[in-house]
């Protein structure tokens, strides 16, 4: 047996060497006699040197941009590859899916639909007692979150426009007070396609994206609010330019506005539901006699008549004349018109014959129009991820995010404008258009960038259609109606000019992409954005504004002006940290509760998990799924063993060592070590 080989102290660089070089020389001796290589290798008495490819491995690589668009791989057969019956068999396929989708897509609508009626349900009347107390009302502020908390009740601007229109004709508000609540509509109806994203928490990315796509029109709606409406406090300029334009026009009342998606719609949502929306008006106008009456609607087919009758009076009543007044006894007789309603038929929905309250039938129908509306838009993103894959999919994303060149760069924003306006006007909803692109920019075929212009249109279509709906309206309310459906219009256009021709100024893209990446890290925070933005903070107002000017203001200004330093400083940190002072650099000088949602995490998430090991039936499920989770990260890969020709030259010695195993990832390079 040959003695150890004598080990010469090698240089350090001696066990730097190239990785490709050691591989061709083991390939070189693949062929070779085993014993050979030992006797060679003691010969030469010295050892191979061990090194490891792991420093190459672990070598940093650039981040992947978490916002840029996926590639959506088409992992089928191609066409080309296919036979006469695989590429019949794939056309049908491809149509099936079409008309799937497209039933999907009506579903989903009409989702949309019943989920409106069941908050009108739940908080109908609510909202009309909100609009009751006029001192409230002729506050700016207050009129604001009125807007927002009435319009997320009844999930529809359109219907608490039609209530303001309702109170300004009949002179319990005027034209002025209204344009602060009509500005708190148009931030209420955004929260629908908020709702809509919190569908797409499964996917990290695909949230990241889809809720920073369904915030960027909560953020414009904000921000131009906080802008426009000291200017209109102050200058009353909308009031002024919409009173300029209506005076300036003789206008008379026409036929009924077309309501495209309704006439496809109605059939199937009247099925289930139908509300009489007027029991809302009466109870804004102070009619006593509506606060007792259902809004879910019994007779659908109704005759009303007009008669001449005689009727008593009180005897210390003035009779509207003289000649239709006479006295029989100690009773006093009229003439007076008594409309009399006659029901010719009832409505034929689920609900028509039903004895439960309104908060029952809402709550029921809020239930089953979030189940149904959650599984339709996750069956529509699965759909779209198997439709839009390879060349449809490039066709699709080149389509509507690709820019015209220089010189005509920001001509393609100002086209998806008209094209989110037009398509709002189609569907009478921009609800229903800025839900639906959602899910498309969650999964990547629509840009952030691109979905601000598309929403901004969504916005001026939802107003046009307003106007024609106004230039519908009866002889004493058409006046008013287009006033405010004008400044609706013109309050949406002066955000646009505020926020869109300067790149610099979308505040609203860098804003929800911020907010994106933080929901995406703590999904729970969605959610309390979602109740703090649409319920809390507009309650916190109110209830504020009840008390008063000068509490409001007491309460409110200091909360504005540390938000507003805290964002001052913000920047000043990220861009020029050396002009603020050394502890205000950064914000370590605060608790870690105060600086970062890592804590807060924690409590949810082990709150979360007390609550799921002690609920009756969900232990175990828990307690499988922590099982699995365990050993799926346990699971370790699969080892790669390579040649060693140390441990080959001490078997050859017949000496026994512990044998050294080489634990690598499989990354297709060679480890090899002692």
């Amino acid at each position: 047996m040959a003695p150890w080989p004598e080990v010469e102290k090698p240089e350090t660089n001696n066990y730097i060497g190239d990785s490709s070089k050691q591989n061709q020389n083991m390939a070189g001796k693949e062929g070779e006699n085993h014993k050979g290589n030992v006797t060679s290798l003691g010969n030469k008495g010295e050892i191979q040197p061990a090194f490891s490819t792991v420093a190459l491995i672990d070598e940093t690589r650039p981040e992947e941009d978490p916002w840029a668009l996926p590639e959506l791989q088409d992992t089928g057969v191609k066409w080309s590859e296919l036979d006469t019956k695989g590429k019949v068999i794939r056309v049908l396929y491809g149509i099936g899916k079409f008309i799937m989708l497209l039933c999907l897509l009506y579903m989903f609508v009409c989702s949309l639909d019943v989920l409106s009626s069941a908050f009108q349900l739940v908080g109908g009347k609510a909202a009309g007692d909100i609009f009751k107390d006029d001192s409230v009302l002729s506050n700016p502020v207050a009129g604001l979150v009125i807007g927002v908390l009435v319009t997320v009740m009844v999930q529809s601007s359109s219907t608490s426009s039609s209530i303001i229109v309702s109170m300004v004709s009949s002179t319990l508000l005027t034209v002025r007070a209204a344009i602060p609540i009509i500005m708190g509509a148009n931030i209420g109806t955004s929260v629908t396609n908020t709702i809509v994203a919190l569908m797409q928490a499964g996917d990290r990315n695909e949230f990241r994206r889809a809720f920073a796509g369904a915030t960027i029109h909560d953020f414009f709606n904000w921000l131009a609010v906080f802008a426009l409406l000291p200017i209109e406090v102050v200058s009353g300029y909308l009031y002024h330019l919409t009173n300029v334009i209506v005076e300036s026009f003789h206008l008379e009342s026409g036929e009924d506005a077309p309501e495209l998606l309704k006439v496809i719609t109605d059939p199937f949502t009247k099925l289930i539901i139908e509300l009489d929306k007027s029991v809302i008006n009466a109870i804004a106008t102070n009619d006593e006699s509506a606060k007792n009456k259902s809004l879910v609607k019994i007779w659908c087919v109704t005759e009303t008549n007009v008669t001449l009758q005689n009727v008593t009076i009180p005897p210390t009543e003035n009779c509207t004349s003289p000649d239709f007044c006479w006295t029989e006894g100690n009773v006093t007789w009229t003439l007076k018109n008594i409309t009399e309603t006659e029901y010719i038929s009832k409505c034929q929905h689920l609900f028509v014959n039903s004895d439960l309250p309104d908060l029952g039938i809402g709550l029921i129908l809020l239930a089953l129009s979030l189940l149904v509306l959650c599984s339709c838009l996750i069956m529509i993103v699965k759909l779209l991820n198997s439709v839009l894959k390879g060349q449809v999919a490039s066709v699709i994303k080149k389509t509507i995010n690709t820019d015209f060149p220089f010189p005509f760069t920001w001509l393609a924003g100002y086209l998806a404008m008209l094209a989110g306006a037009g398509m709002t006007f189609v569907v009478q909803s921009s609800s229903v258009f800025t839900s639906a692109i959602t899910p498309l920019v969650g999964i990547g075929v629509i840009s952030i960038e691109r979905s601000y212009p598309l929403t901004l249109g969504a916005n001026i279509g939802t107003t046009t259609t307003a106007i024609l709906a106004a230039l519908a309206s009866p002889g004493s309310t058409l006046k008013y109606s287009l006033q405010i459906a004008l400044c609706h219009f013109f309050f949406n256009i002066s955000g646009i000019i505020l926020f869109y021709p300067i790149p610099y100024t979308r505040l609203p893209i860098r804003m929800s992409k911020t907010l994106g990446n933080v929901t995406a890290q703590y999904r729970w925070f969605a959610i309390f954005y979602l109740l703090l933005c649409f319920f809390l903070l507009p309650l916190f107002v109110f209830g504020l504004s009840l008390a008063g000017w000068p509490v409001l203001l007491g309460v409110c200004l200091p909360i504005a002006a540390l938000f507003l330093a805290v964002v001052i400083i913000n920047v000043l940190q990220k861009r020029r940290p050396h002009s603020l002072p050394e502890k205000l650099q950064n914000w370590d000088f605060l608790p870690l509760w105060m600086r970062s949602l890592e804590p807060w995490d924690n409590v949810i998430m082990s709150s979360l998990a007390f609550c799921g090991k002690h609920c009756c039936g969900f232990c175990k499920c828990c307690k499988v799924n922590t099982e699995r989770e365990g050993a799926k990260d346990n699971q370790q890969k699969p080892l790669e063993v390579y040649e060693n020709t140390m441990a080959m030259a001490d078997e050859e010695r017949g000496v026994r060592r512990a044998p050294a195993v080489a634990c690598v990832d499989k990354t297709g390079t060679n480890n090899t070590a002692l």
